[in-house]
């Protein structure tokens, strides 16, 4: 493999602009460069989320950790296709995987009657934090696909992350014994 990665400054950016991996040159501030930095974003998020539950001992967690990094690796995939207007890079089967690993998660859990506020253990809360997250990254996306199509396994992507990533918030506390937090609506 070449170091085809190994000048950082290039000093081509400091007027606004930024290029794709195509060549073609746009402003920082277009929809397509603010969903790249969405996603590069949740992939930050999900970095942290992994070095969270590295520290739990639970034979559940190897399973979460192999598919977070699948997740991570499917975020680069999506920000190829971004990076190339037209070039399809993602698979349908991260999509069926997290349907499944959302769908065994919620065997567990017992069913919500209320809305949760985010928190509770650590990881859960950074698994929050992913799941607001990537809520963002979806609105880019959509906000991108309403002047420049983007592939419908994009946005089904980051539609099932959101809940993925609240049914693990949720499996997380569980899993370290804390409660959910129930919102309380305020008895006017």
């Amino acid at each position: 493999m070449t170091d085809r990665l190994s000048t950082i400054v290039t000093k081509s950016g400091d007027q606004g602009s930024t290029s794709l991996a195509d060549g073609q040159r746009l402003c920082k501030s277009h929809p397509r460069i603010g969903a790249i930095g969405d996603i590069d974003e949740l992939n930050s998020h999900i970095g942290l989320l992994i070095t969270a539950l590295q520290g739990m001992n639970q034979r559940e967690v190897p399973a979460h950790l192999r598919l977070l990094s699948s997740i991570q690796h499917a975020l680069f995939d999506l920000g190829s296709e971004l990076a190339v207007p037209g070039f399809n890079a993602l698979s349908p089967t991260i999509v069926t995987t997290l349907e499944s690993s959302i769908d065994t998660m919620l065997q567990q859990l017992p069913p919500l009657r209320e809305f949760i506020l985010p928190g509770g253990c650590h990881q859960a809360a950074q698994a929050h934090i992913c799941r607001s997250v990537s809520r963002r990254a979806e609105r880019s996306l959509v906000l991108l696909n309403r002047e420049e199509p983007v592939s419908d396994l994009s946005l089904q992507l980051l539609n099932r992350l959101s809940d993925y990533f609240f049914v693990l918030a949720r499996e997380l506390n569980r899993l370290n014994e804390y409660q959910d937090i129930f919102w309380q609506k305020n008895e006017r």
